[in-house]
């Protein structure tokens, strides 16, 4: 059997943060159908974009079984798993634009981006992999550097090139895991 390794990252700024990203950890297990196969630290970070809370953010690492399907329609249908998982942690995606035609941001209950799938580009309106903008956002790359296997970096050098410019603007909040914080 074949397998894909998938790459998530995974951030909250309201309620209960911790336990936002450790449901969203059991939520994806159930969605995966396997326990993740790497986990990062927590780091706390400032929002981007707009005013609000602080983020907590991780990111975590699956290795799944390759489906038939193409990665694209495999991806899109992992990507509607993970707003399904958003939805069910009170996540409410009510897209807004500015004048510019630039998405505006909120504070959100849970965040999670698919960042990698495989070795696969899938350019969709909806699914853009490797995710956009990766090596520019620390919140990212500082956990996803924590997880990612030589493989990747291998593979989209590029980005990991950039993200050396990534400088860590958090504090070290714990270690994630399927039940909340664990250790400071």
């Amino acid at each position: 059997m074949a397998f894909v390794t998938v790459y998530f990252s995974l951030g909250s700024n309201l309620g209960n943060r911790a336990e936002n990203i450790a449901a969203a950890l059991r939520l994806l297990d159930g969605a995966m159908g396997c326990c993740y196969s790497a986990l990062s630290r927590l780091i706390e970070t400032e929002p981007m974009g707009f005013a609000g809370d602080t983020f907590l953010n991780g990111a975590v690492r699956y290795r799944i079984p390759r489906p038939e399907a193409s990665a694209e329609v495999a991806g899109l249908a992992l990507l509607d798993k993970v707003k399904a998982i958003e939805r069910a942690i009170g996540r409410e995606d009510i897209p807004e634009y500015d004048a510019a035609g630039r998405r505006v941001y909120h504070s959100r209950a849970i965040d999670i981006d698919i960042l990698f799938y495989g070795n696969e580009q899938i350019q969709h309106e909806r699914l853009v992999v490797p995710h956009p903008g990766i090596a520019d956002r620390p919140f990212v790359m500082v956990p996803l550097r924590q997880i990612a296997l030589p493989s990747l970096k291998k593979a989209f050098p590029e980005i990991f090139v950039a993200a050396e410019k990534c400088v860590a603007i958090s504090t070290d909040s714990g270690r994630l895991s399927p039940t909340g914080l664990s250790g400071k």
